[in-house]
């Protein structure tokens, strides 16, 4: 295919669709404030993939490329350090430093997390990423979102009830919390 032909494909078929990529990004991924950079990553691997012929859907293609960049940049920024809630205690799911043999259950554990996380309501999940991926404080959240320190810390215990149910009906909690290994 000629770069002519490449870049009017490109532009009939891809560039209608930012904004509305740009509003998804923006509503699914609230605490990644890369999406400049999520909307070029996803323009290149979209291009990659039409020059191999395997994009038959331009739109359905590049909303689903801009969720993968999305997912890679959060697993990039997750070596963010923690602080534990007040009344909970931070889920066993993913644990500290694993061996080589743990790498892929570790990876496994994330894309659960992450799964739990996105479905979340999207105020709870807007919480849960700005204190769990920028490591915000309650008042940096509050004041970020135009809601009090308070109804950060009602979202966030939210967020976390609503993970652990997501877990134990997965299978991967036990009733009191002990988290079941996956296999790898």
């Amino acid at each position: 295919m000629s770069t002519l032909e490449q870049a009017r494909w490109f532009s009939e078929q891809v560039q209608p669709h930012e904004p509305a990529l740009r509003a998804y990004l923006s509503k699914r991924f609230p605490a990644l404030p890369d999406h400049d950079d999520l909307v070029q990553e996803t323009y290149v691997r979209t291009l990659r993939a039409h020059q191999g012929g395997r994009v038959p859907c331009a739109r359905a293609f590049l909303f689903t490329t801009a969720r993968n960049a999305a997912i890679d940049l959060f697993r990039r920024r997750r070596g963010h350090a923690h602080e534990e809630l007040s009344e909970f205690t931070v889920l066993p799911l993913i644990d500290e430093a694993p061996g080589g043999a743990e790498s892929a259950e570790r990876e496994q554990r994330l894309e659960v997390l992450l799964e739990a996380i996105l479905a979340l309501p999207e105020r709870c999940r807007q919480v849960m990423m700005l204190r769990h991926l920028d490591g915000l404080a309650y008042k940096e959240i509050g004041a970020r979102l135009g809601i009090s320190p308070e109804t950060v810390k009602v979202h966030m215990i939210k967020g976390v009830k609503d993970c652990t149910r997501f877990f134990r009906q997965r299978g991967l909690l036990g009733e009191a919390g002990q988290s079941v290994r996956i296999a790898s």
